[in-house]
């Protein structure tokens, strides 16, 4: 077994504790490079049917028309009145749509907007900052603590001007610019040429300049001299693994947040288990999920994991190797329900690992169905599959969602058994009867008749059994002590006698929640006298939502009592 304390980045195991489900916050919904979509061009707003249009259609075309008329005003304002330069202008008029929409308020209704606004405007200075941000991708509740405490015309501010000019004549595009001042807004403060410096440093490192676009528009940071050394090594690891700039510009996502010291350490990890650097570089290229989601960490809880069952550095290798076309997160999540299925069924804790190390590449490949659900498909045993799923664990990838699964032959030997003990039972030989309970049967004969004994134990006559196990030949596929508890619950518990069994066997067939659920919920309506005894059949065999129609809702706290024994029981 490879230990992980032999491992030079040991203290790195502490980040799997990480909270994997944090998302990042961004400051602005719309994509790179799109409009924000609450604003439109009149020419959009004017392409409709020539048919005749609802009220609302009406309205909403003539909002339109408002807002952008409010936008040419805007536009104009700045550039001819406070003389910013065109396309400054315009991209704030065309982006700040919440900023609009106050100033709308502000004009209130009239025939010509414009008119309005250009009015209004001329009375009455705005904060141009705030126009100014929101174009940059911030919402309001971000940069309403950035906002200059004594400036409100943007030429005041000429430094971050320049900067914020600098930055799209580079490439960044203008709603983007807006994470980047927020989160290192130093740097539109530094000395001339700071920004261009930082940025063409970046290029040294063998990054095009679409890269670096990218990569601090992701990670700002990088600009702050002395905070940026982690995504510096961590670019020079992968460029050492032969990652060209292709790869960022495809792989790096506005979706995710990346932690650069994480991720090289993940790298250093996966070289200390014997990954060179070529090989390294196939996986990551291949794989790119395996570094970039959660940074690396969610790919090295999968190697602890697995290094508790006792897996090798070669199981470890082999598993990457042979690594499928998922995504790390779904592969792990593939994993832990593969882990609950195999103890579904039962299967030895020595078995489970086993499997877990040498075949985990099956394990978190596929999403495997339920336990009842296979069991039922497949007419086997929890023994039975797991024999057949040591002999063969590609079996697994037969079981998962959405396939069909085909029942599996019962070998001779068990069906001769089983046959045999329903022949006991009263089942006529061949006969349409015998070959139903033959595939509702599961589990060796021996079993079937500690199940059959344990009900006469409880108090059934054994001719009273048999005639239960005609009518419904699953209640035997249930352990003893399922059964125990089943019968105690109806006949201790609620006060059912025995003959209400024998009456209606497949009450020890239903789920032990569903049973009190509704059980439970009766004995509360004839608490509320509100109904009679009733047979078991009629509480049970009906749908969920028959039950809730004729049952639940015929009593004004019904609804409410109801979810408050679900809760209690599920």
């Amino acid at each position: 077994m490879y230990h992980i304390k032999n491992l030079k980045t040991s203290n790195f195991i502490r980040w799997v504790v990480v909270d994997l489900s944090k998302k990042p916050i961004f400051s602005s919904g719309s994509q790179p490079g799109v409009q924000n979509p609450r604003v439109y061009s009149t020419k959009a707003a004017c392409k409709s049917n020539n048919g005749p249009k609802s009220d609302d259609e009406n309205v909403g075309l003539s909002y339109r028309v408002d807002c952008r008329e409010a936008e040419d005003a805007l536009l104009d304002y700045l550039h001819s009145t406070r003389s910013l330069q065109f396309i400054d202008a315009e991209n704030i008029s065309r982006n700040s749509p919440r900023f609009l929409e106050k100033l709308l308020e502000r004009v209130g209704k009239g025939e010509n907007i414009g008119q309005s606004v250009s009015r209004f405007l001329r009375y009455h200075p705005i904060n141009e900052f705030e126009p100014f941000f929101e174009s940059m991708g911030l919402e309001p509740c971000e940069f309403s603590t950035l906002l200059p405490r004594k400036l409100m015309f943007l030429s005041d501010d000429s430094v971050l001007l320049e900067r914020y000019r600098m930055l799209c004549q580079y490439g960044f595009a203008p709603n983007k610019i807006g994470k980047i001042y927020k989160e290192v807004g130093e740097a539109f403060r530094s000395n001339d040429g700071f920004l261009l410096s930082r940025l063409h440093d970046l290029q040294v490192l063998g990054l095009d300049q679409s890269t670096v676009v990218k990569l601090v528009g992701l990670c700002p940071s990088v600009l702050i001299e002395g905070e940026n050394s982690d995504v510096v090594k961590a670019v020079l690891e992968l460029k050492t693994i032969r990652i060209a700039n292709d790869w960022f510009v495809e792989h790096l996502s506005d979706e995710e947040s990346y932690n650069w010291k994480h991720m090289l350490e993940v790298l250093w990890f996966l070289k200390e288990f014997g990954f060179k650097n070529e090989r390294l570089g196939r996986l990551t290229h291949k794989h790119p999920t395996i570094l970039l989601q959660d940074s690396g960490i969610t790919t090295i809880s999968v190697i602890i994991f697995l290094l508790k069952f006792g897996a090798s550095k070669n199981n470890i290798l082999s598993l990457f190797s042979q690594f499928p076309d998922t995504k790390i997160r779904d592969f792990v999540s593939n994993l832990r329900r593969s882990y609950k299925f195999l103890t579904g069924i039962e299967m030895y804790v020595d078995d489970i690992g086993k499997l877990f190390c040498s075949y985990p590449h099956i394990l978190g490949s596929c999403t495997l169905k339920g336990v009842k659900t296979s069991l039922n498909c497949l007419n086997v045993g929890k023994q039975r599959l797991c024999e057949i799923i040591m002999n063969n664990p590609e079996v697994l990838q037969n079981l998962a969602i959405g396939s069909k699964i085909t029942p599996l032959p019962s070998s001779r030997r068990c069906t001769i058994e089983r046959t045999k003990f329903l022949l006991d039972m009263g089942f006529v030989e061949n006969s349409t009867e015998m070959e139903r309970a033959l595939k509702r049967c599961r589990g060796k004969a021996k079993e079937l008749h500690e199940r059959f004994n344990c009900l006469v134990n409880i108090g059934f006559d054994p001719k009273e059994v048999m005639e239960m196990v005609k009518s419904s030949p699953q209640i035997v596929n249930q352990s003893k002590v399922v059964l125990e508890i089943k019968v105690d619950f109806l006949v201790n518990v609620l006060g059912y006698p025995l003959s209400a069994i024998t009456g209606y066997p497949s009450s020890l067939s239903y789920a032990m929640e569903k049973v009190k659920l509704r059980c439970l919920f009766h004995k509360w309506l004839k608490e509320q006298g509100a109904t009679n005894d009733i047979a078991l059949s009629t509480i049970l065999a009906c749908s969920e939502k028959q039950f809730i129609k004729e049952k639940v809702k015929r009593h004004p706290k019904g609804v409410e009592v109801y979810e408050m024994l679900k809760r209690q029981i599920y």
